[in-house]
């Protein structure tokens, strides 16, 4: 069983990566549905929260059927994040994350993020200063490095376990890399070679398929995996790693009626919790990777995209699945 303080995570724990305009409660309710079982929130601004911004507050909301959850802070300020860690601790998550790895430039460039890579006795002493302000388990997730010359991750990992770090999760790729490129996860696996490393570590990047996962696991050696892009529009991806890793043979993949029961599910949340016309605009963003490889598909996903309604898009989900029931039992020849 791989603990993270006193979380029990599963005896190989399949991790929702947190993303930014994409890991928010309507999303992670279908992970969560389809074998997630541990998700991070949107990563959230010590500086917006300390300022009481209305967005950042938002992104605490945590439910009870998500747990175990843990909100995901980025700051440049020591002290800011001390006080942002208080706040999100009084949201009652189940633990609280440190993001050094975002590479985007507004959040690096301005010292959070992977910056920290860059400065890593400040890394350091901002993790034990909030592993100091709050009772629950405090996590990390960062990258390999800032660049190809300095890959520290082997010292990152040691001296933020010293501190009281809980468990690690390590993306594949330096700041520099961003998302390109494939992932290197030769680092992480000496990680778990490392005897002085106790603590959980779990794998990212590049987790697309079952067989991949298996491979992984196998390869490296890690705890669990943290997935990010895959689950996005496809959230069976959890479970049908979970199948494959307990006996070998592939799911089959959803059919019609299936993604559209859960990208309807996904939307009636989107709309419950932001309004709907916030709620229909962000699903737009989905609405690709749901329907992904379904032939003739394309007329369909427009008008799901430039729908302007809730009543519009529930009337294209209802003709999608009448349509492709029919397809299915009177295929074209």
């Amino acid at each position: 069983m791989v603990r993270i303080g006193p979380i029990e995570a599963g005896e190989f724990p399949l991790l929702l990566a947190p993303m930014e305009d994409v890991s928010d409660p309507p999303f992670r309710a279908v992970c969560k549905a389809n074998g997630a079982d541990l998700m991070y929130t949107e990563f959230i601004s010590s500086e917006g929260l300390i300022r009481d911004a209305v967005k950042s507050k938002q992104k605490l909301d945590v439910f009870e059927y998500e747990r175990p959850i843990g909100i995901q802070l980025f700051g440049s300020n020591v002290e800011h994040m001390v006080e942002s860690a208080r706040i999100a601790t009084a949201a009652q998550p189940d633990l609280i994350d440190i993001n050094y790895g975002c590479p985007v430039k507004n959040v690096a460039c301005r010292g959070a993020g992977a910056a920290l890579l860059q400065d890593v006795p400040k890394m350091v002493r901002m993790t034990e200063a909030v592993v100091k302000a709050t009772p629950l388990p405090v996590t990390v997730k960062t990258r390999l490095g800032w660049d190809d010359s300095t890959k520290n991750i082997l010292e990152v990992a040691e001296r933020l376990q010293d501190v009281g770090v809980q468990a690690l999760t390590v993306h594949g790729r330096t700041r520099v890399q961003m998302y390109k490129g494939q992932a290197d996860w030769t680092l992480i696996g000496k990680l778990k070679e490392n005897p002085r490393l106790t603590i959980p570590i779990f794998g990212n990047g590049d987790i697309d398929s079952p067989q991949k996962a298996l491979e992984y696991k196998n390869r490296y050696g890690v705890d669990g995996l943290m997935i990010g892009r895959a689950a996005i529009g496809y959230p069976w991806i959890f479970n049908e790693i979970k199948h494959y890793l307990t006996d070998g043979k592939r799911l089959q993949p959803p059919g019609v009626a299936e993604r559209v029961r859960v990208a309807r599910a996904h939307l009636e949340f989107s709309i419950r919790w932001k309004g709907e016309r916030t709620g229909v605009f962000e699903m737009r963003r989905h609405y690709t990777n749901y329907f992904r490889g379904i032939p003739e598909f394309k007329p369909y996903r427009t008008r799901l995209v430039n729908a302007l309604n809730a009543e519009e898009l529930f009337s294209v989900f209802d003709e999608i699945t009448e349509v492709f029931a029919a397809l299915e039992l009177n295929p074209v020849a």
